[in-house]
């Protein structure tokens, strides 16, 4: 298995020096030291403005708290463990004990599923958060009950949490799913994508790193890490220093920070770019859901077009597809090796990308779900706004199809139709409520 290889660069030949004791450097040393304290207290500066001072984002952060609320009062006592130890159950000759943060996210809920189908041990951690309709989720978490995967309702910052369900059970994998999702939402209420994105990894991998043994580690990065990159169709090794969004930077920022618990601690991580997913039980707040919901209501839906009319497509991909790429990047991460806090041996560090290899116009998707529901969309052509959203994604799959044997097999076409399937049998053609 290939790694990504790590270069420190620092001098490989340290040898001693003089430091002269002129007045020059003294100069230079008072106002490197004044230079110093002035960003330092620009820095706290502007870290108390934004989170005690912003009148537009108090209001999210007041409610977020409410939002974080640990419930450290839900769990706990012989019962509790019991149920946790079920569901974690292997129920397969060789199969693997995986921990999926977000399980009652969209892609969460399939791979959970789809874990559990095939005998291994599954345990769910989720905080239902109101970011879209929490009903949605509950739905899922039934879903996912009645196959024996039980939900631990609990926020991934809450570390003691955390502890005591590695105490509980000796998990071989953690499948890390859970984030704020969405790229305008980060222009309303950026903290939560620090809280979430940041913040909560930070957390999972501390906890990870001292446990023994450690885990392996796949979590979900994004196809935003690629920003303003113009390089098509989009390869790993291309670079991700442009972000357009918060949303992006945020799992840009994730990814520098794998590599770092990786480096220090021995952490065996992968992590997974998805590319525009959707199908059955997916999110309200993506494009073809939210467009489905309005034709059926008659509404006008919004189709943005790039400068000088420039055509904005995704690489959309099937929720089964990235399923079996979320499975196979489990089932070829090599074990951590580190114990006890401290790193025995160089780890397995990976990112792949996990698309469809095919950008389908935002039109023609629109085309298509006017195909599947019968009714003729209102559309509202608009320019593509400045709020992190970019006008194309294309994915370059040739890595995740060398070392897990991914092969994306839905067309949009196909997939929609499942799609639109769910959605009239679980909305009822429009008439349930959609938040």
């Amino acid at each position: 298995m290939s790694q990504m290889k790590h270069i420190d660069n620092t001098p490989s030949t340290p040898g001693k020096f003089k430091i002269e004791k002129s007045p020059y450097n003294r100069l230079r040393l008072q106002f490197s030291l004044a230079k110093l304290i002035f960003w330092s207290l620009v820095i706290v500066g502007l870290i108390f403005v934004f989170f005690y001072r912003s009148p537009s984002s108090s209001s999210h952060v007041s409610s977020d708290l409410s939002r974080r609320s640990l419930r450290t009062s839900s769990y706990g006592g012989p019962a509790w463990e019991k149920r946790i130890k079920a569901s974690a159950k292997v129920g397969s000759r060789n199969g693997i004990c995986v921990l999926v943060t977000g399980a009652a996210g969209f892609v969460g809920t399939h791979v959970s599923a789809a874990l559990k189908r095939r005998g291994d041990g599954v345990l769910g951690l989720d905080n239902f958060n109101d970011y879209y309709d929490p009903s949605l989720k509950r739905a899922r978490q039934e879903l996912l009950e009645r196959s024996g995967v039980y939900i631990v309702e609990a926020d991934i910052n809450d570390a003691t949490l955390l502890k005591k369900l590695f105490e509980i059970v000796a998990f071989t994998h953690v499948m890390h799913l859970a984030a704020q999702a969405g790229v305008r939402y980060a222009m309303e209420n950026p903290s939560s994508y620090v809280h979430s994105n940041i913040a909560g990894l930070v957390n999972m991998l501390e906890v990870c790193k001292s446990v023994n043994p450690q885990p392996a580690i796949v979590w979900a990065s994004s196809s935003s890490v690629y920003g303003l990159n113009t390089n098509v169709p989009f390869s790993e090794r291309d670079r991700t220093d442009q972000p357009a969004s918060l949303y992006a930077a945020t799992k840009k920022a994730g990814e520098e920070i794998a590599h770092t618990y990786n480096h220090i601690y021995g952490l065996s991580i992968t992590g997974l770019r998805f590319f525009t997913v959707y199908g059955p039980w997916g999110r309200p707040d993506m494009a073809y859901f939210f467009f489905t919901r309005d034709i059926l209501k008659g509404k006008s839906i919004p189709i943005f077009e790039a400068a000088n009319h420039g055509t904005v497509a995704r690489d959309f991909t099937y929720i089964d597809d990235i399923v079996k790429g979320c499975l196979g990047a489990l089932d070829t991460a090599k074990k951590s090796t580190g114990s006890g806090g401290k790193k025995k041996g160089p780890a397995q560090l990976r990112v792949f990308n996990l698309g469809n290899t095919s950008p389908v116009p935002v039109s023609n998707l629109v085309s298509i779900l006017e195909k599947l529901l019968k009714v003729k969309a209102k559309r509202l052509v608009m320019k593509l706004p400045r709020n992190g959203d970019v006008q194309f994604t294309h994915a370059n799959i040739s890595f995740a199809q060398k070392e897990l044997g991914y092969k994306p097999t839905t067309d949009l076409q196909t997939g929609l139709k499942k799609f639109v399937r769910w959605y009239l049998s679980y909305y009822g053609n429009g008439k349930k409520s959609v938040q």
